[in-house]
């Protein structure tokens, strides 16, 4: 403890100030020790209060040097290495199974099931593991060698694929990372150094994604600040001043977009990287090996040549963002992807990527290794080649490169296949994807309905329509696209200008051409299963199935209502109700117990009055628009309705009816069937353009469906098929009247009780039903 005033201290004669007597006296400075100062106390004249100063002296830490004590000089990486912060992960990194890749899984799993149940045993089971391993070898290039868009994007965002630090480890014989933008801050989540492969010196730019949690929280997930940009800036102009290739390691979603980055200029950033690059007189070679984000990856992108691993993706929005836009639902990703043109192949065709590095099967994780050598070979490969450059030849190669994307050529013909793909996309693309949700409204709808039995819950047939017109184009769509991806669109039009042909000379079709027609038909069936677009369209073909039957059903009871409004205003009718109630009472009092014993003047007025209901539920029928064809004249007919025929018969019936149907078709198929269906087919298609009162089209369709149906009927008839329907239907019939006279025994035996019970017939008229055929 000392003790000491405000005032400066005279010691020795001469004025000093309190921090030259602090300084140790081993400096060779004259003063006073702080040892010796920590036992004095020294006084003022002034007779002020004393201020008192207390310190106490904390041992610190030993400090850890980042190398051991003995650190070896052929390290590879030199001794430097030591100083990085980039460690080998002491575990493993966990496996991570893609959706898509859960059948490779499955086969995995199984082998080592079968290994074990081996080891377990004893027994050998080497074919099997063989067969098995073969299976999976063969499935796993099948999976990786058909990757679509989005499958691509899902690999290149793999938690274990290597990062920029893991190829440089595995690329470089000497790396030594250079930190900050000499502004204040180094960013982490891009790294920059200078690292020598084979012997050549080259200053590394990269950004740097986590491979673990804890890392991708120290990285930002691979997303650059404006600090980062500007660290790889500094380094761009040092290399450029020392002559120095760059090579860049593009991987990342994008630049971080919070407030304080734009706030830092992220921007300005960005763009001032941009104008530098191309003003570098040293050869740039970028290398994109995972995502490149808009302008985040642009930022160090603008090189004299861009080269993408097999699996990664290069785009100005991610899928996921595109889908959010375009589609307001994130669902719409893989849609997205794949109309983004985001992957290796598609960029090297638009002429944005300059070549592909390949990637072993399952990913740059499967062999990260074999990954970093191709990446070394294509980067020696090609900084062989600018070294042959000068300054400025480099600076226009770099030039040439971004001005020949996007190439416009006047007066030239398009190329069919372009301008198939040129037609409107905006319909094409978003059309599928707001019709499933307007699909799975309508269904929900449906289901509510048939859940509380309400028709006012039902979808309304103008809805249904609506859904079913536009499945329809969605169908037609898919037809053609699944035709072109198998080739067969030229053939099908060619088959169609045929067929327009022959229908337009108005006569039946040869039959080579129907010939043709049935074998191109039967080809596309087969091969529609293999088409890339099968399991939509089957999809869509199900949602046109359901909405008809859900169409049909609406329209039925719609009908049904209508039609048992009108039958009962019918009978409703005061003239109808008082003979309906005037016969009642004369059967009931002439105590027959069945038609049969009914007086013949009494027969001929039941018999009359029905005719009479009959004729008035016609007349309502034809108000509809609907055509009563027959009514079967039996009183019998409650009996018939409830008939059902023993399992003897019903056996009868279902083999006729297999049968009658089989032979139909076989006589469909015939060529002169099918060349009337078909005319028919065109008939009626013109029938549709022309006035609803042109007779001679109804005409025309009237002959030709009688003369199929005559062409039917003879061939039924010379099978031998309607001599066993005429003895089928006899055996009901006779089944059928034992049947009506057990019911109209009992029903006149219920009626006598209740007259008993009341003494007067219900206050409702009671009609004999008729048959409708």
């Amino acid at each position: 403890m000392a003790s000491m005033s405000h005032s400066s201290l005279a010691l020795g004669g001469a004025s000093a100030s309190a921090s030259d007597y602090l300084r140790s006296s081993s400096n060779g400075v004259s003063g006073v020790s702080l040892r010796t100062l920590g036992r004095s106390k020294f006084t003022t004249t002034t007779r002020r209060s004393a201020l008192y100063v207390s310190a106490r002296l904390k041992k610190g830490k030993k400090f850890d040097h980042p190398w051991p004590a003995n650190p070896d000089p052929n390290v590879k990486g030199g001794v430097l290495s030591y100083l990085s912060t980039f460690k080998p992960l002491g575990d493993t990194q966990k496996p991570v199974t893609l959706d898509f890749e859960r059948p490779l899984v499955e086969l995995e799993k199984k082998i080592v099931d079968v290994r074990k149940m081996a080891n377990e045993t004893g027994l050998d089971f080497t074919e099997q593991i063989i067969t098995l391993e073969n299976k999976y070898r063969q499935a796993l290039k099948d999976l990786y060698t058909h990757l679509t868009p989005i499958q691509r994007v899902n690999i290149a965002r793999h938690p274990n694929r290597p990062t920029f630090l893991d190829h440089i480890s595995n690329i470089t014989d000497k790396f030594m990372e250079l930190h900050g933008d000499r502004a204040g801050y180094d960013d982490p989540a891009i790294v920059t150094g200078i690292g020598t492969i084979d012997g050549k010196r080259y200053m590394f730019i990269g950004h740097q994604k986590g491979r673990n949690t804890k890392e991708n929280i120290m990285r930002n997930f691979g997303m650059p600040t404006p600090h980062g940009y500007r660290k790889a800036l500094r380094m761009m102009y040092y290399a450029d001043h020392h002559g120095f290739p760059i090579v860049t390691f593009i991987d990342t979603p994008g630049a971080y977009a919070d407030l304080k980055s734009e706030e830092l200029g992220q921007g300005e950033a960005i763009a001032n990287n941009l104008r530098t690059m191309f003003g570098l007189k040293v050869p740039i070679l970028s290398i994109v090996i995972g995502e490149g984000g808009s302008g985040g990856a642009l930022a160090i992108g603008c090189a004299n040549k861009m080269l993408m691993l097999e699996n990664a993706v290069f785009y100005v929005a991610s899928p996921e963002a595109c889908a959010a836009i375009l589609w307001k639902t994130s669902k719409a990703a893989p849609e997205a992807a794949e109309k983004l043109r985001i992957t290796s192949k598609e960029l090297v065709k638009l002429n944005v990527a300059d070549g592909i590095i390949p990637e072993p099967l399952g990913g740059a994780h499967a062999d990260p290794s074999w990954t970093s050598q191709q990446i070394k070979n294509a980067i020696n490969e090609n900084m062989n080649e600018f070294g042959k450059m000068s300054g400025d030849e480099l600076l226009k190669h770099r030039m040439a490169k971004y001005r020949k994307i996007g190439v416009f050529i006047e007066n030239v013909p398009i190329e069919p296949e372009r301008k198939r793909n040129m037609k409107t996309r905006d319909a094409v693309v978003s059309t599928s994807r707001k019709l499933e949700g307007e699909v799975e409204k309508l269904r929900e709808q449906i289901l509510k309905a048939k859940e509380t039995s309400s028709s006012e819950d039902e979808p309304s047939s103008e809805l249904l329509n609506e859904m079913i017109e536009k499945l329809k184009s969605e169908i037609d769509d898919e037809y053609t696209e699944a035709a072109v991806a198998m080739g067969l669109e030229e053939r099908l039009n060619a088959m169609r200008e045929e067929f327009s042909k022959a229908s337009a000379e108005e006569h039946l079709m040869h039959p080579v051409l129907i010939e043709k027609i049935e074998k191109l038909k039967e080809e596309f069936n087969s091969r529609l299963v293999d088409a890339p677009n099968y399991e939509s369209l089957q999809s869509k073909l199900n949602m046109l199935r359901d909405f008809s039957r859900a169409k049909a059903a609406s329209e039925a009871a719609s009908a049904r209502n209508e039609i048992d409004k009108r039958f009962q205003e019918a009978v409703d009718r005061p003239e109808i109700r008082e003979k309906v109630e005037a016969v009642k009472a004369e059967v009931a009092s002439s105590g027959a117990s069945s038609f049969d014993e009914l007086s013949d003047e009494l027969k001929e007025k039941v018999l009359k009055t029905k005719s009479e209901v009959e004729a008035e539920m016609a007349g309502v029928l034809k108000s509809m628009g609907l055509e009563l064809e027959a009514v079967t004249p039996n009183v019998k007919d409650v009996a018939e309705q409830t008939f059902v025929p023993n399992e003897e018969l019903q056996e009868k019936l279902e083999k006729l009816n297999q049968e009658i149907t089989e032979k139909i078709d076989e006589v469909v198929k015939t060529p002169e069937i099918k060349s009337m269906v078909e005319l028919l087919k065109v008939e009626t298609a013109k029938a549709s353009k022309t006035p609803p009162g042109d007779s001679e089209a109804s005409q025309k369709i009237e002959t030709l469906e009688q003369q199929i149906k005559q062409k039917i009927a003879e061939a039924l008839s010379a099978s031998g098929l309607q001599e066993k329907q005429e003895e089928l239907e006899k055996e009901m019939e006779a089944a059928r009247e034992v049947a009506a006279e057990e019911e109209s025994e009992e029903s006149l035996k219920e009626d006598d009780d209740d007259d008993d019970e009341d003494g007067s017939g219900s206050g409702k008229p009671e009609i004999i039903n008729p048959s409708f055929a």
